[in-house]
């Protein structure tokens, strides 16, 4: 007697294998049979007509803060996610040097655009090493894994203070010496890995760069040894990519003997670097090196309605007077008040936030409900508003305004330099790329890529019309068993005996994402985009089932990853 089994469900198994009809049965938290004639179970699930799937394993979230006030990790959960990383991009909050709380707070809130405010009202910050860090989050039960990593920005300020931050100075051999022991002790306690970021695109909220873009070759190499000495971990980077980078990191691979990944993505001003830096991720894997570069499945883009953190009207004198009503109100204000939105659309200031506004709108596009993540470069706001022969600030105002000011824009700044998601295909189906731009809990109201696992199987697997489509297993997998390997948790990510039963029971014909909308759900009031699914009949982590119909149990079997599980036996 099993204590579940799912009948007659299609299996798509994490493996990359094609689906196949049959049972899954669950004991004691694990896959205890796959196939036909598995048992009885205690509770039993007719699944015909649905898929069964690995629960979805998700490398690189920003959860670092919300992890401490948030059991449900929101939106992830709501996306079958049963296992999430944080610590990505080398910000986090610990190590904590005594009384640099709000440096790492102004450090988050520029990188990763989370508030300030929510940040120092929803942390207690009760900790000082990073080992406390873990402590901490181990002490909550959740509704799924959480695992995270030793952040490069956090430890240079809690080695090197304010130097660790202003780039006038290297470290000294006793300060990377300190940095080394905290990544291995880091480590053993239970850390997944360490990150760095290297991208002149981070800086802290007061403008500063990251700590960590001026870590030079020593630096990394006594982190890199000291990997190599624990023997545990996942190098993870965020860089701008220029020449020699993936060398340098290969490097760091290559001293500690440990995986790297790296965020690969297309950028407007050097459409085909990412291609260059994937020629690199393979040359490195020849050399017996491993390194994977992680991807999206749709465009990176800037959400714009009247209450998220950007919109076109957002510096205007006129708007800002009506700033404070209600969302439907101030909607319906404009729409009603010609005066208004006539000097809404008139007295713009001329500076750069407005020129860039101008020329976002001719990349801009209505998200739509459901929501296009590819559209045509024909329906930009720009084009539209030509057509009809009109202004793309009238029709952008126009559209913001209907629906009760519900309207979302979206400007797509990253992986759409030809218009169309080509690109992100053929990222997709490399062998050494995996799925991880995700940024779950980060840019809350800007970008609200959380959803993507839902939108990876929807859109590529069925409902793609401009371009070839990617085969579901294959698409399973990428987000299943690969980006479980990649971190080395190899208990799980697929669907066969011995495996932990974290599944998801999905209707695929159901299966998609809802327009994003803003809520103020966040300590001190915050707010954030957030995106519902459909289509998720049941979510298990470790046999419970923790979601059914897409609404939380409130069953939280979830706890704190300690590195990387062993696998089945």
């Amino acid at each position: 007697m099993h204590d579940l089994v799912i009948r007659g469900g299609s299996i798509v198994d994490g493996t990359g294998a094609p689906p196949v009809n049959g049972d899954v049965a669950v004991t004691d938290g694990k896959i205890s049979a796959v196939g036909a004639d598995v048992g009885t179970g205690s509770r039993e699930i007719e699944a015909d007509g649905r898929l069964v799937l690995p629960g979805w394993v998700d490398i690189h979230t920003h959860y670092d803060g919300q992890a401490t006030w948030d059991p449900e990790l929101t939106p992830s959960s709501w996306h079958g996610v049963t296992t999430t990383v944080f610590g990505n991009c080398g910000v986090g909050f610990a190590p904590l040097r005594p009384g640099s709380q709000d440096y790492l707070i102004n450090l988050m809130e520029g990188v990763e655009d989370i508030p300030g405010t929510v940040l120092a009202e929803g942390i207690d910050f009760t900790w000082s090493s990073f080992e406390e860090y873990l402590d901490e989050l181990d002490t909550t039960p959740r509704i799924m894994d959480i695992g995270t990593q030793i952040p490069h920005g956090a430890l240079r300020f809690f080695v090197m203070g304010e130097r660790g931050a202003d780039h006038t100075e290297s470290p000294t051999a006793a300060e990377i010496e300190r940095m080394a022991d905290a990544v291995a002790s880091a480590l053993e306690a239970g850390a997944l890995g360490f990150s760095t970021s290297r991208t002149t695109k981070h800086k802290a909220a007061d403008g500063s760069a990251t700590p960590s873009l001026s870590a030079a070759e020593p630096e990394l190499a006594g982190i890199a040894n000291a990997m190599g000495r624990v023997g545990k971990g996942m190098i993870q980077c965020n860089s701008d990519f220029g020449e020699g980078e993936v060398e340098v990191l290969a490097e760091m691979a290559r001293l500690s003997g440990r995986p790297v990944s790296v965020l690969l993505l297309q950028i407007d001003q050097d459409p085909d670097r990412w291609r260059r830096t994937l020629a690199g991720i393979h040359r490195a894997n020849r050399e017996g090196l491993t390194m994977t570069g992680q991807v999206g499945c749709r465009p990176i883009g800037i959400m714009m309605g009247l209450d998220t953190s950007v919109h076109p009207f957002a510096n205007s004198p006129s708007y800002q007077s009506i700033s404070q009503l209600r969302l439907a109100e101030r909607a319906a204000r404009i729409r009603g008040d010609e005066a208004l939105r006539s000097a809404i659309l008139t007295d713009r200031p001329d500076d750069g936030f407005t020129r860039w506004i101008g020329y976002a709108l001719g990349r801009t596009f209505e998200l739509g409900t459901p929501p296009n993540y590819e559209p045509d470069p024909a329906d930009s706001i720009a084009a539209r508003a030509e057509r009809a022969g009109g202004s793309p600030w009238e029709l952008a105002l126009d559209l913001l305004t209907a629906d009760d000011g519900e309207t979302v824009l979206l400007y797509p700044f990253e992986n759409y330099a030809e218009g169309n998601l080509d690109v992100i295909r053929e990222m997709l189906v490399d062998e050494h790329t995996i799925c991880g731009l995700g940024d779950g809990g980060a840019h809350v109201a800007t970008i609200c890529d959380a959803s993507y696992p839902t939108y990876l199987l929807s859109h590529w697997a069925r409902d793609r019309s401009r371009g070839e489509r990617i085969p579901l297993e294959r698409l399973v997998r990428k987000q299943t068993r690969d980006t479980a390997v990649a971190y080395g948790l190899a208990d799980r990510g697929v669907l066969a005996p011995g495996y932990r039963a974290d599944l998801n029971i999905v209707d695929f014909d159901r299966l998609s994402v809802a327009t994003p909308r803003v809520a103020y759900d966040l300590p001190a009031g915050g707010k954030r985009l957030v995106q519902r699914s459909r289509g998720y009949d049941h979510t298990f982590v470790s046999g419970v089932e923790v979601s059914a119909d897409g609404r939380p149990t409130g069953l939280r079997p979830g706890r704190l990853l300690r590195g990387a599980p062993a696998g089945p036996r």
